[in-house]
């Protein structure tokens, strides 16, 4: 399609307006399909983006720690926890260590155990906090001298739980976007179907039409610029909406961890406004095919 097409197409005619019935169901349809699907694809773009901001965060602040956990009886607990911090304070790669106190560790087991949970009668590890630092934490070769110094260390790089995590983050941002696609197909398909019952119902007036000379280009002009306007304000409409409901999502919090904080962003807030014109595209191409293909099956 040539652009001298598109811009005649898109176009103000006011006797081609008349046209296409400014009111029946075809228009109820494409108003409220465009509408439904604006709405479903500012979540759908809301969770591919929190997802992907998920991610990241979970890489980033997972990548940089690690835990070493000393499994000893009472009596030799403290001397291999300051035997592993002596090892992690000669680790090239160790930012950092430290113990955690009897309170940290405490305030770890809560949310499984209580807040009453007597640390001192019964066999708790101790935990050290390791912040990595560079040139990177050798987890393998830390690991081969805390077996032979410090027999009761476990070293844990979070590694197991970390990648599983991020990659579950990532495929929500990728069912996300996949989901924005498939509402613009299936919005796609809505409109082609309600272009083609608009068409077929207006056969005797398309008929007349070509009868005094109207060529085709304007009677498709007529039906393009109807559905297309439909299909945007119909957008506009769900996409409002759709904000409003983000707007109402609880903001993020550590209590709430994932459920929370699936709304946009800084600049993301203004990601939602492409939705109308995307919304007007396709339904430009999708009742530009439709009268198209409909037009040559009634010559």
């Amino acid at each position: 399609m040539s652009k001298s097409t598109l811009r005649n197409l898109l176009q103000r005619d006011a006797r081609a307006d008349r046209v296409v019935p400014p009111t029946g169901y075809t228009a109820h349809l494409t108003l409220f399909v465009s509408g439904a699907m604006a709405f479903l694809a500012v979540f759908a773009l809301a969770l591919s983006l929190a997802s992907g901001r998920l991610a990241d965060r979970w890489a980033t602040e997972l990548a940089g720690a690690a835990t070493l956990r000393i499994n000893a009886p009472t009596e030799q607990l403290a001397a291999q926890t300051d035997a592993a911090l002596t090892v992690l304070g000669q680790t090239p790669g160790v930012a950092s260590a430290r113990a955690l106190t009897a309170e940290e560790q405490a305030a770890l087991l809560s949310p499984w155990f209580g807040a009453d949970l007597p640390l001192d009668t019964l066999p708790v590890p101790q935990l050290i906090e390791i912040v990595e630092g560079e040139p990177g934490l050798d987890a393998a070769g830390l690991r081969l001298r805390l077996g032979a110094e410090v027999p009761g260390a476990v070293l844990d790089d979070h590694t197991r739980w970390r990648e599983p995590l991020v990659d579950a983050a990532m495929s929500l941002r990728r069912l996300g976007w996949v989901a924005i696609l498939l509402i613009g197909s299936a919005t796609a398909a809505m409109i082609t179907l309600a272009a083609n019952a608009s068409l077929a119902a207006n056969a005797q007036i398309i008929e007349v039409l070509r009868l005094i000379g109207a060529r085709d280009s304007f009677i498709a002009r007529a039906f393009v610029r109807r559905f297309t306007f439909r299909a945007f304000f119909g957008a506009v409409v769900g996409v409002l909406f759709g904000l409003t409901g983000v707007l109402l999502l609880p903001e993020a919090s550590d209590e709430g961890g994932f459920l929370t904080g699936l709304g946009f962003q800084g600049l993301g807030w203004l990601l939602p406004a492409l939705i109308p014109v995307l919304g007007a595209g396709v339904a430009f191409l999708a009742t530009w095919a439709a009268a198209s293909r409909k037009l040559k099956e009634l010559s």
